[in-house]
C-alpha cells in the first residue's frame, strides 16, 4: 500500500499531509482537509477508516455521506483535554448538536464525556433516544413552543431562556413542575467578529438573547421566582471564526454579567461562552487550534474573575463544526460533462444543493478530489454542478482535478456539518445515506431515502384520486 498516512497538527481536528506519498506522487492540498485516517490504498483509491471510499460508494450508494469515527472522538477529547489543562475550574464540554443531530453522533458524543446543546424539541427526543441524560442537555432556541417547553422540562434539562416570552412561559410552567425550572440566561454581547453576516450572533442587531441594556430588568425579574433556578448565563457570538480575540473579549463581558448577577442575589454558577471556532474547508484557510482557543477563553475567564473577585464558575463552551466538521466527507458519483470553450467546464454530479446547501446559501467555498484516481495529476480547473433545476447549485465554482469522466467518485471534504442536518428534497430529490468508519468497518447509521418516503406525509383527497 502506498499510504498517505496523515498527521495531526491539532488544527482543530485537522491534519496535514505530507507532500508525497511514499512512491513519489504528488499529493492534493485538498488532501490535508480529510480525515486523520485518511490514506492511499494500493488500488490509488481513497480509505478512510480503513475503509476504501469507492467500495463504500458500491456498497451503499451515492450521495453518500461518510463520517470518520476517529476523527470525531479526536476534536471531542482536545475540547475535553485542552479545558482540563488550561482551567483549573470545572468545565463541561457541550457539542452543538445543530451541526449533525443523529442518534450515532449523539452516542458516540455520550461516549466521549460530553454534553449536548439543542435548539427544537426533535434534536431534545434525538439525544434522549441516544441515552443522553438530561441532565447534560441544554436547550437553546428563540422561539420554543410550550409543548417543547415542556418535554424539556418533564426530562429536566436545563433551559436557556432566549426572551421575555420565554422567561414568562416558563414562570407560568414552574407553577406545575414539583421542582425549579433549571435555566440559563442568554444575553446578546455586543461583539463583531468576521464571518458570514447570517451566522453572526453576538453583535446587538440580533434576533438572539436579552439586550445587555435589560440585564438589571431581567435579573430583578428572574430572582423573583422561587419556580425557576437560575444557574447561569449564556452569550454567543457566531460561527466559523478564526479569530481569538472576540472570544477573549467575551469572557471579560460575561464575567462582568456575572458579577452582577451575584451582586443582585442570582445563586449563577455556570458561564457559557458558546462555540464558533472555524475549520479549515480549503487549503488556504488556517483557523486556530482547539488548545489555542481553550486557552485563550480559559485564560479571558480567568483574569476576568480576579479582576471582578468573583470564583471561577462552571465554565461551559458548544462547538459544533469544530467537533465534527473535518471528520465527514460526501462522496459523489460524476455523471455529464460540459464544455463550453474559452469560458468554463462543468462536470455534475448525483447530488448537490439538497445535501449541501451551504454553496448556494452562505457562498462556502470547498475543495474536492477524485478517490478511485488519488494519484492522477490535477490538470483542469472545473465548476462542479449539482443535478438540480437551479442555476445556483454549484457545488465548487473552481475544483482543481484530474481529468474525469463519467462514473469518477468525487470526495467533498469537511463536510460533517450542517450539511446533513441542512439538507432537503428539493426537486424530490431523496435524500444521502450515512456510514460511520473506523478499522475497517462501515456501520450504516442513516438509511436511504426511498421515494416512497417522499411521499409517505403526502395526502390525496378522494376527489382528486385519477381513475
Amino acid at each position: 500500500m502506498t499510504a498517505i498516512q496523515t498527521t495531526s497538527s491539532h488544527q482543530s481536528g485537522h491534519h496535514f499531509l505530507p507532500k508525497e506519498t511514499e512512491d513519489g506522487h504528488t499529493i492534493s492540498p485538498n488532501q490535508w482537509l480529510l480525515p486523520l485516517t485518511a490514506k492511499v490504498n494500493a488500488q490509488d483509491h481513497l480509505q478512510i477508516g480503513g475503509c476504501d471510499v469507492v467500495e463504500l460508494v458500491g456498497q451503499f450508494g451515492s450521495p453518500l455521506y461518510i463520517l470518520d469515527e476517529t476523527t470525531l472522538r479526536t476534536t471531542c477529547r482536545h475540547y475535553r483535554h485542552g479545558f482540563l489543562q488550561h482551567y483549573s475550574g470545572q468545565s463541561q464540554v457541550l457539542y452543538a448538536s445543530k451541526a449533525w443531530n443523529m442518534l450515532a453522533v449523539c452516542a458516540i458524543i455520550a461516549s466521549e464525556d460530553l454534553g449536548i446543546d439543542v435548539v427544537s424539541g426533535g434534536e431534545l427526543y434525538t439525544a434522549l433516544e441516544a441515552g443522553i441524560k438530561g441532565s447534560l442537555i441544554y436547550f437553546h432556541g428563540n422561539n420554543k413552543s410550550v409543548d417543547e417547553l415542556e418535554l424539556a422540562i418533564s426530562h429536566d434539562c436545563t433551559i436557556v431562556v432566549d426572551n421575555w416570552n420565554e422567561l414568562h412561559n416558563l414562570v407560568h410552567l414552574s407553577h406545575h413542575t414539583p421542582s425549579p425550572i433549571s435555566i440559563m440566561l442568554r444575553l446578546t454581547p455586543g461583539i463583531e467578529c468576521h464571518t458570514h453576516e447570517y451566522i453572526r450572533t453576538g453583535h446587538l442587531d440580533s434576533k438572539f438573547g436579552f439586550d445587555p441594556d435589560q440585564l438589571e430588568a431581567v435579573f430583578n425579574g428572574v430572582v423573583k421566582e422561587t419556580g425557576l433556578s437560575c444557574i447561569g448565563l449564556h452569550a454567543h457570538i457566531g460561527s466559523q471564526i478564526f479569530e481569538l480575540q472576540p472570544h477573549q473579549d467575551l469572557g471579560g463581558v460575561i464575567v462582568q454579567w456575572y458579577s452582577k448577577a451575584l451582586a443582585m442575589g442570582l445563586p449563577v454558577t455556570e458561564l457559557n461562552i458558546g462555540g464558533g471556532l472555524g475549520i479549515r474547508y480549503t487549503h488556504q484557510d488556517d483557523p486556530p487550534s482547539i488548545e489555542n482557543w481553550v486557552k485563550g477563553v480559559a485564560q479571558a475567564i480567568t483574569e476576568a474573575c480576579h479582576q471582578y473577585s468573583v470564583p471561577l464558575p462552571k465554565l461551559l463552551c458548544e462547538p459544533g463544526r469544530s467537533i465534527i466538521g473535518t471528520a465527514g466527507v460526501t462522496a459523489y458519483t460524476i455523471g455529464s460533462q460540459k464544455v463550453i470553450p474559452q469560458l468554463r467546464t462543468y462536470i455534475t454530479v448525483d447530488g448537490g444543493m439538497s445535501d449541501n446547501p451551504r454553496p448556494i446559501t452562505y457562498q462556502s467555498v470547498y475543495g474536492a478530489l477524485l478517490a478511485n484516481h488519488m494519484s492522477a495529476p490535477m490538470t483542469q480547473t472545473v465548476a462542479v454542478a449539482g443535478k438540480h433545476c437551479e442555476s445556483g447549485d454549484i457545488l465548487i465554482a473552481q475544483a482543481l482535478l484530474p481529468v474525469t469522466q463519467s462514473g469518477d467518485i468525487l470526495v467533498i471534504p469537511a463536510t460533517g456539518a450542517y450539511n446533513y442536518s441542512m439538507s432537503s428534497n428539493y426537486n424530490r430529490v431523496t435524500r444521502p445515506a450515512a456510514v460511520l468508519v473506523g478499522n475497517g468497518d462501515a456501520n450504516l447509521i442513516l438509511q436511504r431515502e426511498t421515494y416512497q418516503d417522499l411521499i409517505r406525509g403526502d395526502r390525496l383527497p378522494e376527489r382528486l384520486r385519477i381513475t
